[in-house]
């Protein structure tokens, strides 16, 4: 009798999870809130919060990670709206709170249920992930895996809080910085009017960071690979 409720919790929970996951999915993909999703959306829902635009955006942009709004999307505003450089910091923190809170969701409601149905196979890939949490999530993020899956995902692994985050702080610090740098320094020239300044060193420096990114995950392969193969 026992037995059957310890396993009832964590099946029930899991169910609170997936309708959670689908629920989120299908407010953001097939309701009127789609419509609101654009740029210029909501830029203009930020600009009516005056000095409290910042937490705001941060607000949103931890919600939107719950609910699997698009990061791009987030991120751009942010950057247009507030700049390369507070940009930058506004969409960071957006984005810690953000994992942060689909990394618990996941935690509490899954983690249980998935450790139920791991086998001895998948056990030792669970134990190496706690053992490796930090290099792991760092070099899933350098790789860009997908945001807000991966952020659920780790919950309902062993991994360690603390690995999680400093591997998430520390890993998506590259990506953000060169894509907000990039949209807030055009979105600065397209307003000032000034497009002399296209040929300057911020467009030019910029834009080479921005043709770096995409070669981030190779070089993260390569240099995980050349580490494995020194160790054999």
């Amino acid at each position: 009798m026992e037995s059957n409720k310890n396993r009832k919790g964590p099946a029930i929970k899991a169910a609170v999870l997936i309708v959670f996951l689908v629920t989120a999915i299908f407010i953001v993909r097939f309701t009127p809130l789609r419509e609101y999703l654009t740029v210029e959306r909501l830029g203009l829902l930020l600009e009516t919060a005056g000095p409290w635009a910042p937490v705001a955006y941060i607000g949103a942009y931890a919600a939107g990670v719950c609910l699997f709004m698009p990061g791009t999307l987030l991120a751009t505003v942010g950057a247009a709206i507030f700049g390369p450089y507070y940009g930058f910091l506004y969409v960071w923190v957006g984005a810690m709170i953000g994992a942060v809170l689909a990394f618990f969701i996941g935690r509490y409601l899954g983690r249980d249920f998935a450790a139920s149905l791991i086998g001895d196979k998948l056990r030792k890939y669970d134990e190496a992930i706690e053992r490796n949490g930090f290099a792991t999530v760092l070099y899933l993020r350098l790789v860009y895996f997908p945001f807000t899956p991966m952020n659920f995902g780790m919950g309902l692994t062993r991994v360690r809080f603390r690995d999680y985050f400093s591997g998430t702080a520390l890993g998506i610090v590259v990506g953000t910085f060169i894509f907000t740098f990039f949209v807030g320094t055009i979105k600065e020239i397209w307003s000032s009017g000034q497009w002399g300044g296209l040929l300057s060193w911020k467009v030019f420096f910029s834009i080479g960071l921005f043709v770096f990114s995409f070669f981030i995950p190779k070089i993260t392969e390569r240099l995980r690979a050349s580490q494995k193969a020194g160790i054999v």
